[in-house]
């Protein structure tokens, strides 16, 4: 007898066989139908039942144990044979990926993170998005992961050295799985949106200290002299000239710098700074971070240790979490307008302040004023007051005395 597999006649029986046979794990206990079926179909379910079917029946109904019995006797191979190797057993694999995924939990357990409320959420968005399900379907577990959060923060480290050491292969962190996995805890422990742009996801990385590209992490500056090799010839010459300059990484790290400047000023925003150029060089000096603040911008104000830093964001979540890593981070660091009163007065309007809220040790009652008011405030706003700031090189008094604790990875 022909191979049923080759006859279109057993073509939706044996498919219907197959989803009912996955879905119990290999139970003939059930029953399969086939509606709306072909005279060829109606003639192969009364060979196999060995009842009469009515022709224009508009379901015929057959049990596998039936099934079963008819392949064994006229092929000599039970249904499961026929159906061949690819026939799944689900019950077992929703099993298996159970077991593994406790595992993987276990796991989560031994690191030094755990307890921490940002790695409860973090493995809490793993089950939910079924990240962590995809993660041992393909015969991976957690550890990668974990070695690597383990290791933040890192200190500037190239990314492909630091997965070689950690990992032992350099692109271990450009897969896709991996690096999605691990993209999540780096913004649930900033308390931050997952990175929505490659140029996002590098400034994340950078947070923790691990350089994608030292080449495309850059810092834009006005007026900042220094001595040291040729940047600091550089950034002198420029300050002169009042003419904003942008720095890479790579190029800060050739030579130490010894920044000549009892203030800087820390904005958030390149339009701050932009509006500063019209003052020239009697702008006072000041660094711009473009959002998130870069691994440039972290080395280049970490080589500002005489300088008093006046740090300033965004008023909403992200920002006021910016300033608190900053003030946290620079022993030298104070808030720059970011006190209460600063944002109450251009909260009338704005869009809405989205995510979830963060403290604000240095001005506890700016934290409280944001959640009544619900509006967010751009530094562009302020932008009048920024500059009178800037023109007498003469900031206000910084808000509060109390540093916050420091944040690991920041």
């Amino acid at each position: 007898m022909a191979d049923p597999t080759d006859d279109p006649a057993w073509a939706r029986l044996l498919y219907s066989a197959r989803r009912s046979l996955e879905r119990t794990g290999g139970s003939l206990d059930t029953t399969i139908s086939l509606t709306a079926p072909t005279e060829a179909e109606r003639l192969l379910v009364i060979g196999i039942t060995g009842v009469h079917r009515a022709a224009g029946a508009g379901r015929l109904a057959v049990r596998l144990a039936e099934l079963d019995d008819y392949l064994r006797q006229a092929h000599g191979a039970g249904l499961a044979e026929i159906l061949g190797p690819g026939l799944r057993n689900r019950p077992a694999e929703r099993a298996a990926e159970s077991t593994a995924r406790a595992a993987a939990l276990d796991q989560a357990r031994a690191s030094k993170h755990h307890g921490q409320p940002w790695w409860r959420q973090w493995l809490d968005d793993l089950h939910r998005d079924g990240s962590l399900t995809r993660l041992v379907r393909g015969g991976r577990d957690l550890a990668p992961a974990l070695r690597v959060l383990d290791a933040l923060p890192a200190a500037e480290e190239p990314m492909p050295a630091f997965a070689e050491r950690l990992l032992g292969d350099t692109k271990a962190l450009a897969e896709p799985a991996l690096r999605g996995v691990l993209t999540k805890a780096l913004a649930r422990w900033q308390g931050i949106d997952v990175p929505a742009s490659a140029e996002e996801e590098r400034a994340l990385w950078e947070l923790f200290g691990v350089v994608p590209d030292d080449l495309a992490s850059q810092v834009l500056v006005l007026n900042l002299p220094a001595d040291g090799g040729l940047v600091g010839g550089w950034l002198t010459q420029a300050a002169q000239a009042g003419v904003p300059v942008r720095l890479t990484l790579h190029q800060l790290r050739l030579h130490p710098l010894w920044i000549h400047a009892e203030h800087v000023y820390v904005t958030e925003n390149p339009a701050v700074l932009r509006a500063a150029c019209a003052l020239g060089p009697a702008a006072p000096a000041m660094v711009c971070a473009e959002g998130v603040p870069s691994a440039a911008v972290h080395r280049l104000l970490g080589q500002a240790t005489t300088s008093t830093l006046w740090w300033r964001n965004d008023f909403d979540w992200a920002g006021v979490r910016m300033t608190a890593a900053a003030l946290a981070r620079y022993p030298n660091a104070r808030p720059w307008r970011m006190a209460a009163k600063d944002y109450l007065s251009a909260a009338g309007s704005g869009r809405p302040l989205l995510g979830a809220p963060a403290d604000t040790p240095w001005d506890e009652q700016l934290a409280s004023e944001m959640k009544t008011a619900g509006r967010s405030v751009m530094e562009e706003r302020l932008l009048p007051d920024l500059l009178d700031d800037l023109r007498s090189d003469r900031p206000p008094a910084a808000t509060g005395t109390a540093s916050p604790t420091r944040d690991t990875g920041c």
